[in-house]
């Protein structure tokens, strides 16, 4: 039996900033994103592309193979958008009870992805979000192109479970699904008891989280025909302030 998929409560673009102070979430649909940032079709999937070369995570404590990655940060002052030197990922035991406490080396972002045009768009628009949040000042942000498959049968996009980041602002971008069941999007109040269910279909839909107020994850996936290889894409930025975690 397949498992339902909720529709995304998607808000309008002019609500986004209501809808993070009131819920601690907004979810925005890919034309309002593609408006938003702005960007062309074409763009995107030049974009998109680099996630056909993601290294596998070396690090995973359940021994799974289900995950590939890169990782890159970044400073994000204004409208100006700076590399930073390669760094390792690194989150305390409170926000991740799985793989915190511990330096994950993983391969940076390929150079001719960060060249793209629309990358830097994506990271300034982002810094417009958070900053109307919490106020203005210099993010330290952290890049996260995620691939999981179901080489293992299942996939895991969240082997942690509902957590937090640690940090001031989660940005989830769906970029595309492939022959999968699952992968169920929930967010839930940090601190009381509401929450919120709804699957990513869209390829460039965008989740918006305020960290402090909510938690997150995402259910495994599968594939949807036995033997047949699924995958689900995304890209998740995190913004922080005052330095990165483990500084």
């Amino acid at each position: 039996m397949s498992t339902p998929a909720f529709d995304p409560p998607y808000v309008s673009l002019d609500q986004r900033d209501a809808a993070l102070r009131r819920s601690g979430y907004a979810l925005l649909s890919p034309d309002d994103v593609c408006r938003w940032l702005p960007a062309t079709e074409p763009e995107l999937t030049s974009l998109h592309q680099a996630w056909e070369d993601l290294p596998p995570d070396a690090y995973l404590k359940d021994g799974g193979r289900y995950r590939r990655r890169r990782h890159s940060c970044f400073m994000v002052d204004g409208d100006r958008v700076a590399s930073t030197p390669h760094r390792a990922h690194w989150q305390p035991l409170e926000y991740n009870a799985l793989h915190g406490g511990m330096q994950r080396w993983f391969e940076p972002m390929q150079p001719q992805t960060l060249a793209l045009p629309v990358w830097d768009r994506i990271l300034v628009r982002l810094g417009e979000a958070v900053s109307s949040l919490h106020g203005a000042r210099p993010w330290f942000v952290e890049a996260h192109p995620f691939r999981i498959d179901t080489t293992d049968g299942i996939g895991r996009p969240t082997p942690e479970g509902a957590h937090r980041d640690g940090v001031d602002l989660v940005a989830v971008f769906m970029l595309g699904r492939h022959a999968i069941k699952g992968g169920e999007s929930r967010v839930f109040e940090a601190e009381g008891p509401a929450g919120q269910r709804f699957t990513l279909l869209r390829p460039w839909s965008l989740l918006l989280l305020d960290d402090a107020r909510v938690i997150h994850e995402t259910t495994p996936i599968q594939p949807l025909v036995a033997g047949e290889l699924g995958w689900r894409d995304t890209l998740v930025l995190t913004y922080r302030r005052d330095g990165f975690q483990g500084d």
